[in-house]
């Protein structure tokens, strides 16, 4: 049977096109989780600067109660001195007034820097309030790109995911079969070209001769020694200009005759017919 290489390949195309859409929707979905957390974050710097200021206002509420008390003590005191009898109980109840008078005064001043706090918190709560319209405006913004992105990626992802089921029923089963187990074990590529100087392209394994001759008749299924991957042999890539036109040299002309080099032979004179050529 007749291996579906080009079936096959393009199945693989497609896998892997689908895996790396996979892995850009994982990457979505953790943008737009960050976006909630953003949001949340900016929510929580209002709601702690809220607290605050209802911690400081409860303060000052408790600080403004024990000067009230204080100020109910020293006037309890002060309506004693009238019933004193001796000098000594009514020294110790005028030190008591002073007292309860310093507890006021440190309280009231407590009171005043929490007051002065309160206006800090308050410019606190207007600036986490504009820091927080700010960041919802623009996780609005990107979170609509991102869901852009997100629908784009999904429509692609479901195109291809209908081209896989269109090419699975022109894959022979046996053939399929085996394709998607070596998938699975080697993340999604199951097939590996090879390379000009007769290399797996994959793990760089040598291809034995007598494989690629198997390979070359296209009958059977080979596997790399190696990493077990399908093995094919790719299709040369075609010319842009056409095919290759054989150009055959023409000759080149003979040399002409040259002439004869003169030479101390050729400097001497023929003596003539008939005279010697003696002294």
């Amino acid at each position: 049977m007749e291996i579906a290489f080009d079936k096959l390949i393009r199945l693989q195309n497609v896998d892997i096109e689908i895996n790396a859409f996979y892995a850009l929707l994982e990457a979505v979905h953790a943008r737009l989780e960050s976006f909630e957390s953003d949001a949340k974050a900016a929510a929580e710097g209002v709601t702690r600067a809220k607290d605050k200021l209802a911690a400081n206002q409860k303060k000052r509420r408790d600080l403004e109660g024990d000067v009230k008390a204080v100020k109910e003590q020293a006037a309890k005191f002060k309506r004693q001195l009238n019933d004193v009898k001796t000098n000594k109980e009514y020294t110790a109840l005028l030190k008591e007034i002073e007292e309860a008078q310093h507890k006021t005064e440190r309280i009231e001043e407590e009171i005043l820097g929490e007051m002065i706090a309160a206006d800090d918190i308050e410019k606190e709560i207007k600036a986490s309030n504009a820091k927080k319209a700010a960041d919802e405006a623009r996780i609005q913004s990107e979170k609509q790109v991102v869901l852009a992105e997100k629908a784009a990626h999904e429509a692609r992802r479901t195109a291809l995911e209908a081209e896989r089921e269109a090419i699975l029923p022109e894959i022979p089963p046996e053939q399929l079969k085996l394709y998607e187990r070596i998938a699975r074990r080697m993340r999604g590529v199951a097939l590996s070209s090879i390379k000009d100087d007769d290399f797996c392209s994959l793990c760089q394994m040598r291809v034995r001769p007598q494989m690629l001759n198997e390979l070359m008749e296209m009958k059977q299924v080979i596997l790399c020694e190696a990493c077990g991957r399908i093995l094919y042999l790719p299709k040369p890539p075609a010319s842009e200009h056409g095919p290759v036109k054989t150009i055959v040299a023409e000759p080149l002309p003979e040399p002409e005759a040259s002439e004869p080099v003169a030479g101390p032979a050729a400097e001497a004179s023929p003596s003539p017919e008939g005279e010697p050529s003696g002294k």
